[in-house]
This record gives structure tokens, sequence and C-alpha cells, in this order.
């Protein structure tokens, strides 16, 4: 194992299993970007989602997926280089880590791909305690999961990021305003397979917090490009208030709080989580 990937380990200051868990996916998602940024692919895509707006503006709970957008609509666009590139920088830091491309559906606008380790041999690599070590089954992964849209919604603006760790580097993204539209889509229309995403809804809190105004405009592309606005008419501010305090009357709070309690340091920040919370916020929210 590469020295300065236990260095980084040790700053996270974990103490429990899921503590070194959502440490090592943090420090796999960084060296992803590594990867990505050596390979140019910020020249032609752009990062968003909540993994971009925990590693990049500082968002205080911890995110799955690194999501990203072709800066504009390519169907031949080919992931595989890149993909490749992030196996090189996982094997430089001595993690044992697999990327596995998704097939494709033909129909689909989206390519994928999953970063994959097995969890137990990480935490032996890393020189993990025996208790920590036997509470972990054999077959447990630490898995990412990589989508590119090649298809982008139009109507956003992008800027670079710099960071210093785990060595400098810089990443394209989305804009606050533009990452908050993304957000809200997501909040508004997606569909729950398992379980409700409170990570959805911590965000949604954080952005209202920071006072980050919503972008209609890229929000109103998205819910025409998924087909949940269908008008002729522009979407307004008072359509995205409606269809929010909707949502907000159907929302299984404890289900949202169950999700999202992994994934922050401290779960006295949810404590307060109700539908009229939640409700409250509404009219604080602020648009562009």
């Amino acid at each position: 194992m590469n020295p300065f990937v236990l260095d980084l380990i040790k700053k996270y200051q974990p103490k429990t299993k899921n503590d070194y868990e959502n440490a090592l996916h943090e420090i796999i998602q960084e060296l992803a970007l590594i990867g990505l940024w050596r390979s140019k692919f910020f020249e032609v895509g752009a990062f968003y989602g909540g993994t971009a707006l925990r590693i990049l503006y500082g968002l205080d709970r911890f995110s799955e997926d690194l999501d990203f957008s072709l800066l504009k609509q390519n169907s031949s666009f080919n992931l595989h280089p890149y993909l490749q590139a992030i196996q090189n920088e996982l094997m430089i830091s001595g993690l044992d880590a697999k990327v596995e491309q998704k097939i494709k559906h033909p129909a689909s606008k989206v390519q994928s791909a999953f970063l994959k380790t097995n969890t137990q041999e990480t935490f032996i690599r890393i020189g993990l305690s025996e208790k920590e070590k036997k509470t972990t089954q054999i077959n447990e992964v630490i898995k990412i999961k990589i989508e590119v849209d090649t298809d982008p919604p139009p109507h956003f603006s992008t800027e670079m990021k710099t960071l210093l760790t785990p060595i400098p580097f810089s990443v394209k993204t989305y804009k606050p305003e533009d990452l908050f539209a993304g957000k809200m889509h997501a909040l508004l229309f997606r569909e729950y397979k398992v379980r409700v995403k409170g990570r959805d809804w911590y965000d949604f809190v954080w952005y209202i917090a920071q006072k980050t105004p919503l972008h209609l405009k890229h929000l109103e592309a998205r819910m025409r490009q998924s087909g949940n606005w269908t008008h002729t008419r522009m979407l307004t501010s008072d359509d995205v208030l409606t269809i929010l305090r909707e949502k907000i009357t159907r929302l299984n709070i404890q289900a949202a709080i169950d999700d999202i309690l992994i994934f922050v340091p401290d779960p006295r920040k949810v404590e307060i989580w109700s539908k009229d919370f939640f409700l409250s916020l509404v009219s604080r929210l602020e648009f562009f």
C-alpha cells in the first residue's frame, strides 16, 4: 500500500468500521478524479452530483457515486480510455480495485462503470485491527458507480476547482446553482426502487442554508428531457414550489432518516426532520 494512502486515511480519524469504509470510499473517489484529470477527461466533461458537492464545495456528508456530464452531446463518446486511466491511478496507489464497465443499453444516453474493491482484503492491507476485520464478511465490497451523461440537458455553466490532496489537480464542475437544479430534479422525480434517498433531502437543507439559488432554466431543461415537464409554457418558480410541497407531503420521514445516517458524522443534524420542517424551508428557496 502506498504510504500516502495510509496518511490520507489517518486524516479522517476513523474509529468504526463505517468510518473506515467512508474514508476509503472517498479516497478511491478522489483517486478516480485524478485519473480522469490525467487523461484530460475534463476537457470534454464535468463533475456533478452529491459527490461533487462533497469533495469540491464542502458538503458535510459522505457520498456514494461519481456522476459526470459531457459538455455537449456526443453519442460516440468512448468511456473506456478514461476507465483505464482510473485503473492505472488505483494501481499506483496500491489499492487493489477493479474497474468494470457496464454494457450500455442501445437506447441509453448514460455510460456507466463500477469501481470495486474487497473490503476485508483492503482492511488487511491498511493494517486495520483484528476486531474490525472479523466483523467484515469475506464477500463484502466497497463499490462506487461511475456514470457519464452523453446527452446533457442544456443551460448549465461550469467552473474549474483545484484540489491539493491527494496531489494538486483540477476538476471541471457544474456551478452550484446548476448542481442545485440537478439535485432538485432528483429530489422531485427520482423513482425509489428500494429506499428513500434521504441524501437528497440532506443536500436540499444544505443548499438552503448556503443560500444557493436554484437555476430554473436548467431545471426545466432536465424536466423536459425526462418527460416531467411537457407544457408549452416555461416552468415557473411557483410550479416548482407546488411540486415540492406535494413531494414533502408524501415523504416517508423515517425512511429518509434511516438512509442518511451512515453518511453523516453527526446524527443530531437530522433530529429536527419532519414534514413541517421541510415545508418551512420551501419559502426560503431562491431562484436564479
